[in-house]
């Protein structure tokens, strides 16, 4: 009979029950897109983010200075000590890191360069540059036998270079005598890439040859060739430098294995009150809760473990721009969310407040043949409810629909469909029905039949 009694509702009155789940459908729809994206959204702007380039710097603790002003950090990083390259392989040991997306070594040493070894001649010939060591498209080979590719085209992914990167693979032996002084090449790979400013100075091009060399290091000339394969434009100093492998840069800087500072590229969730707290007030719980969340600075901390003499900072400006975008991000998102409930609620609310006055005469009778309030109302409940779950369907694939949508012209890629969502949304229609629903739903349980089938 209860199911009967519902049928009949939905079968004489369609017109209300397809304005309620029209009203439900398009609000669960755009709940369904703003959940979608809004949980998909911190992934892929992270990833987005990563073009801004490193969002952690690696130096030797050991020439750390405390100067920090405004946010920004003012410590040296060109003078002092050195770290060994081989305990890079660490960084993809630490509990985040499958979040470590890139990091590029970095030594840089004054150079002179010149077309040929006779423009080398002194000390003071050629054109003094800035030569910066460091890993181009690196593959590293990781403790567990697979291959982690890395490097500064990953950690610096907006340079933009005419030509290509460097190889790190040396295409000749190099360690060749070339006076009675003890001057030699170093055996080293022997590409580099040109800043544009570097470039236009000197008048260089794809395939010239160069010669770097380090003057009176250890009372010995070293030189490294190298043949130019690109021209790189990058808005910063590497702009007036010539980039070397790190190898080549270890070499002349007789500094084997080692490197100087050290660039990292990791998808970070954004601080909130709690991750900007000093981490030596936290509770055990409140740690915990800390060091498996990757906040930048819960990774930076990790690092630190695994690199030991190592100072890991924060690069603020990259990481807080980032944590500032993507909560603005989602704020709207749930705002769009909350926009949403809240109009589908009233469209709910009228057109069960209209449905209720219809059946005035009809909720009479039911009382006067021995119903009670909690049946009545428990009726016109089971017929709102049913409404959602219908609606909350109907809404989800529409959402589903506007979320690829939204996902393909912003991100580039559509969001998956997620049964979490599904379940939220259908949760999300039957509370904004019942609660949309509640006031004419009281209404109803406390009509009284006599009036009613008197035709008051």
């Amino acid at each position: 009979m209860f199911l009967r009694l519902v049928a009949d509702s939905f079968g004489r009155r369609p017109r209300h029950k397809l304005l309620t789940g029209a009203a439900l459908a398009l609000g669960m729809g755009v709940a369904t897109a703003a959940l979608s994206v809004s949980l998909d959204v911190g992934d892929r702007l992270a990833k987005e983010f990563r073009s801004l380039g490193a969002n952690l710097l690696v130096t030797p603790q050991a020439d750390s200075l405390p100067l920090e002003i405004g946010g920004v950090d003012y410590r040296p990083v060109n003078a002092g000590a050195y770290l060994p390259e081989a305990d890079l392989p660490k960084l993809k040991t630490i509990f985040w890191h499958n979040n470590i997306m890139a990091f590029s070594p970095v030594l840089e040493v004054s150079a002179n360069v010149a077309a040929d070894s006779s423009e080398l001649t002194s000390s003071n010939a050629g054109t003094k540059v800035q030569l910066i060591g460091t890993w181009g498209s690196h593959p590293l080979h990781l403790e567990d036998g697979s291959t982690f590719a890395t490097g500064i085209e990953k950690t610096n992914p907006w340079f933009r270079i005419e030509g290509r990167w460097f190889s790190e693979e040396s295409s000749q032996p190099r360690r060749v005598n070339v006076g009675p002084n003890g001057h030699y090449y170093v055996d080293a790979p022997n590409e580099c890439v040109a800043g544009v400013n570097l470039a236009q100075r000197m008048k260089l091009g794809l395939g010239q040859q160069m010669l770097a060399n380090v003057p009176d290091l250890e009372k010995m000339q070293k030189y490294a060739p190298c043949t130019i394969t690109g021209i790189l434009s990058s808005g910063g100093p590497e702009d007036d430098a010539l980039l070397m492998p790190l190898l080549s840069v270890q070499q002349l800087a007789g500094k084997p294995g080692q490197y100087r500072k050290l660039y990292v590229s990791a998808l970070t969730k954004p601080e909130d009150a709690f991750a900007k707290r000093d981490v030596k007030s936290f509770t055990p719980t409140e740690y915990d809760r800390w060091f498996c969340t990757p906040y930048i600075s819960s990774i930076a901390f990790q690092i630190q473990q695994e690199l030991p003499g190592t100072d890991v900072r924060v690069i603020r400006r990259v990481a807080e721009g980032e944590g500032q975008i993507l909560t603005r991000v989602q704020m709207l998102l749930w705002l769009v969310t909350g926009a949403a409930l809240l109009a589908a609620a009233l469209a709910v609310g009228a057109s069960a407040a209209a449905s209720v006055i219809e059946r005035r005469t009809e909720i009479g009778l039911m009382k006067a043949l021995g119903a009670g309030s909690g049946t009545v109302g428990f009726l016109l409940a089971a017929e709102q409810l049913l409404l959602a779950f219908v609606g909350g369907g109907v809404g989800y694939a529409l959402g589903i629909l506007l979320a690829r949508l939204l996902g393909e012209k912003i991100f580039g890629v559509a969001p998956e469909p997620s049964l979490i969502v599904f379940l939220v949304v259908v949760a999300l229609a039957a509370g904004v029905t019942i609660l949309g629903s509640a006031l004419p739903l009281r209404r109803a349980s406390r009509y009284e039949p006599a009036p009613i089938l008197r035709g008051e």
